[in-house]
């Protein structure tokens, strides 16, 4: 499976701007800008908050199949991945992806739900992808 996606960029990079689209068509002409990575989104999305939402889809999946595993399949787990972008030397990089989930998962216990949690970040490709690179944290509550 190949997926993939394009983007559009005009002018410099402070006061230039591009689109991003996914080659499924799903979401098309996204705008982007410099100031909606360093300053405010202001309507606009920014590269980090794609890794963001792809994260939190991956590590969601991970997780419900980590937790079917162990016998446990989740009745919904709602997941939201928080990406730092920062000023570093010598430039900006993404620093950090917090990833907070809250799990309805029948029969589980917290100890077990906490595990799992833990482990679904080796299971996840996009974790994998920017493990080494990006400090990952894992939050996660059992409703």
């Amino acid at each position: 499976m190949q997926s993939s996606a394009t983007a559009t960029w005009e002018g410099d990079l402070f006061t230039g701007s591009g689109t991003a689209s996914l080659g499924t068509g799903l979401a098309t002409d996204l705008p982007v800008s410099w100031p909606s990575r360093t300053e405010a989104a202001n309507g606009k999305t920014s590269p980090e908050e794609l890794i963001a939402a792809a994260h939190a889809a991956c590590y969601s999946m991970a997780f419900a199949n980590g937790l079917a595993g162990r016998g446990f399949p989740p009745a919904r787990l709602d997941t939201t991945a928080e990406a730092t972008f920062e000023k570093m030397e010598p430039g900006w990089r993404l620093t950090k992806m917090a990833l907070s989930v809250r799990g309805n998962v029948p029969g589980i216990g917290a100890d077990e739900f906490q595990e799992a949690a833990s482990a679904a970040k080796d299971g996840c490709p996009v974790s994998n992808a920017l493990k080494g690179n990006v400090e990952i944290t894992i939050q996660a509550v059992l409703a």
